[in-house]
């Protein structure tokens, strides 16, 4: 009889209770199913919303719930939904595959908030049912794609180097390039993406797994990206060459936090300490012609390096626009030797000058000398001068 009693009262409230109180009997763990359903299309959306947080809702509910017109009744729905997603996947019985379906359309709501809501509550879940991870992972919004890009084990290698090659939006890279502990063949995707921003986020993460050769190529492209290099010259890792290649492209106010590196080697850390020596004393003096052709580079300015590169070496500006147009790494370098440039210089007039592929760069070899012989770079300022000299 009290039972009966309790739920007889419990209906009036449903029916025809204040606010509050409808409100109160959808949020109560032991409330009737059938009440529940019944509150699930009350005017109110406070009421609905606790119906859609009630574990003890029934499925057809949860149905309902799902299609509800505030975005704020169904995101309390799939807060409730996501935490069951590996039991509702593979659910056999007929209100398990509601709830499953309830569930599965939530991850394709229009609000991005209720997807996001979604993609929140699985992003670490071991367990989660991997087409809805995917399906999160490859949405265009980033609030609900990127936390799952980041976190979820459940994506694999093949996943991610699927949304690199083909990815939705732009800032899906940088979402997967922040992932931790990324291996060396995503790295390797992102950095041939040529994606300026995902390739500043990869170098950015210290986790991270980046080939050596792979390495080499961002250093000499990250002579005209500052945020490259300082991400760069903070990376807990950094080989031996890489380290040499940095030295010579990092910026001036960069080469304190270089040359503080406790890995370097005992002769390059003398050589930047000795470089940023020389910058303090500089103060307001007029900048050499080189400070000049590298403030050139980082500006683009293509023209004022070519002038100061033929000025400096003593030849005309077009042999230097000869070994522009041959992407001459030889050339360009051997240049820059002739004219009293350093070998940072020689790197910017490679990569931005001469626009020369990383791989097709010339670096200085393990001592940190030129990478040619004295010889060889008499010889091809020779060789480049015989066609103007026919002409």
């Amino acid at each position: 009889m009290g039972r009966q009693s309790s739920y007889e009262a419990a209906k009036r409230l449903a029916q025809d209770g204040a606010e509050v109180e409808r409100r109160a009997v959808a949020t109560l763990p032991g409330t009737p199913p059938e009440l529940l359903y019944y509150l699930a299309g009350d005017g109110s959306a406070a009421v609905r919303s606790a119906v859609a947080g009630n574990a003890a809702a029934p499925a057809q509910a949860d149905r309902l719930l799902a299609g509800d017109a505030d975005p704020a009744v169904r995101a309390m729905l799939g807060r409730k939904l996501a935490p069951r997603a590996a039991a509702l996947a593979i659910a056999e019985d007929k209100l398990g595959a509601i709830a499953w379906q309830a569930l599965c359309s939530l991850a394709e709501d229009t609000a991005m908030h209720v997807r996001a809501v979604i993609a929140e509550e699985l992003k670490a879940m071991p367990d989660a049912p991997h087409d809805l991870i995917l399906r999160l992972a490859g949405d265009v919004a980033m609030e609900v794609a990127e936390p799952v890009i980041r976190l979820s084990p459940m994506l694999s290698e093949e996943d991610l180097l699927g949304l690199v090659a083909a990815p939705p939006v732009p800032d899906t890279l940088s979402a997967v390039a922040r992932r931790p502990a990324l291996s060396e063949c995503l790295s390797d995707a992102i950095a041939a993406s040529a994606d300026e921003a995902a390739i500043g986020a990869l170098l950015a993460n210290p986790s991270a797994a980046i080939r050596e050769q792979t390495l080499d190529g961002l250093i000499l492209q990250a002579a005209t990206r500052i945020r490259w290099q300082e991400s760069l010259v903070r990376r807990p890792s950094l080989p031996p060459r890489a380290q040499r290649a940095l030295a010579l492209c990092v910026a001036g106010h960069l080469l304190e936090v270089l040359a503080a590196r406790p890995d370097l080697a005992p002769d390059l850390a003398r050589r930047l300490q000795d470089r940023v020596e020389a910058r303090l004393l500089e103060g307001a003096a007029e900048p050499p012609v080189g400070a000049r052709f590298e403030a050139a580079a980082l500006r683009g300015d293509h023209a004022a390096m070519a002038r100061l590169l033929a000025q400096e070496a003593s030849v005309t500006l077009q042999l230097v626009e000869q070994a522009v147009r041959l992407r001459s790494a030889r050339a360009l370098v051997s240049l820059c030797w002739q004219a009293g440039f350093g070998l940072r210089c020689a790197m910017l007039a490679q990569s931005v000058l001469g626009q020369l592929a990383p791989g097709a760069a010339l670096v200085p070899g393990p001592d940190g000398d030129w990478p040619l012989s004295t010889a060889e770079m008499l010889w091809q300022i020779e060789l480049l001068a015989e066609p103007m000299v026919r002409a």
